[in-house]
């Protein structure tokens, strides 16, 4: 099946779905020599496994990746890295009820439609369960990158109307990781969580906004035309489940600005080349300028809540649909570390396209 594969030279394909025996995925283009630390890795998993707080799903999986290929004595060897994560804690009879039903925001009647057939357990191939295969190589571009000095960091800005105000620059994103949410303003994040729990003890759900910035890029990332960095960055942030926005520096409040007010001036700082603002996001003409490149995604409500629906069938016969499962009120924290994996890959990726065009 197409589109299961994202990256030119950095590239991973996964597979796998939420209640099949495990999932997994192959990154290939991973240059040789790089030290993958285990416990990193681990890490980010945690960060977005399932049951990590009383604001996500309770479903219990430890995401233990088994690497399979690809790495030796600690390293990557430069050839295709393969790895699988095996599914645990699945209760399949919880969707017995949506066989043969349509739930309402989700994928069961586009998948009939395309393929005829789904795997109706948890969402099959279309559940979120998948990016935990993203994250397993965000994290090893990521450990590419660092010996770049480039660093990835998103947080949430916003859940529902709780919207943190306060620029990237005017907060400590080493905060980030203290709440159960991840905002890095403790007030605001404990708005956003007593919103969350609202909103699930009345068995409903919640969306908003994760910001993301990329520091140390350097100038010159990005292809012309069709394969301009903001391009892949924003169809890898839409290529996440229950995204549905994304904007780039300015984005949509550009249109608030005259050219005059918008444009970033250039100016030399200690001998190197900067803009005195950054409302282009650190992109212009689709390539990096050197600047942080900075972006937001926008996430809807997750579609499974905990209330009676009206839907149809396989018959097209009007039915009322109550879910059962383990479902998250409110995505967005367990977003965060999935929007830097998919960041990481594109810069990955890109970086590695820039070295073979220098060599």
């Amino acid at each position: 099946m197409a589109g299961n594969s994202f990256g030119t030279l950095f590239r991973l394909t996964s597979f796998g779905e939420s209640h099949g025996a495990a999932i997994g995925g192959v990154l290939d283009g991973c240059p040789p020599g790089i030290v993958v630390d285990m416990a990193f890795i681990a890490g980010e998993m945690a960060r977005r496994k399932p049951g990590q707080s009383a604001l996500t799903t309770p479903r219990k999986e430890n995401d233990t990746v088994e690497f399979l290929s690809g790495i030796f004595e600690g390293k990557t060897t430069g050839t295709p890295i393969g790895f699988i994560i095996r599914n645990a804690d699945t209760q399949s009879g919880d969707y017995s009820e949506i066989k043969s039903v349509f739930r309402p925001g989700h994928a069961d009647y586009t998948y009939e439609q395309k393929y005829g057939t789904r795997d109706y357990r948890g969402g099959g191939r279309s559940s979120a369960r998948e990016t935990a295969c993203r994250v397993v190589a965000g994290a090893i571009a990521k450990l590419l990158l660092k010996h770049y000095g480039i660093t990835i960091q998103a947080y949430v800005k916003q859940t529902g109307s709780v919207k943190l105000e306060l620029a990237p620059e005017q907060l400590d994103l080493s905060y980030t990781e203290q709440t159960p949410v991840r905002c890095p303003h403790l007030e605001t994040a404990q708005r956003m969580i007593e919103l969350i729990e609202a909103v699930k003890a009345e068995g409903d759900s919640i969306g908003g906004v994760i910001q993301c910035i990329i520091t140390n890029v350097p100038a010159g990332l990005g292809e012309p035309v069709f394969d301009k960095l903001h391009a892949q960055l924003g169809k890898a942030m839409l290529s996440i489940n229950a995204a549905k926005g994304f904007e780039i520096g300015s984005g949509f409040d550009s249109v608030n600005f005259k050219g005059s007010e918008l444009n970033d001036v250039f100016e030399t700082t200690n001998g190197k080349i900067v803009t005195k603002s950054n409302h282009s996001g650190g992109i212009q003409g689709g390539i990096s300028n050197g600047m942080p490149v900075y972006f937001q995604v926008a996430f809807k409500p997750v579609s499974t809540i905990m209330k009676p629906q009206q839907s149809i069938n396989l018959q097209g016969e009007q039915t009322v649909l109550t879910p059962k499962g383990r479902h998250d009120p409110c995505v967005l924290p367990r977003a965060v570390p999935i929007v830097e994996s998919m960041a990481a890959l594109v810069i990955a990726d890109f970086l590695l396209l820039q070295k073979t065009l220098q060599h």
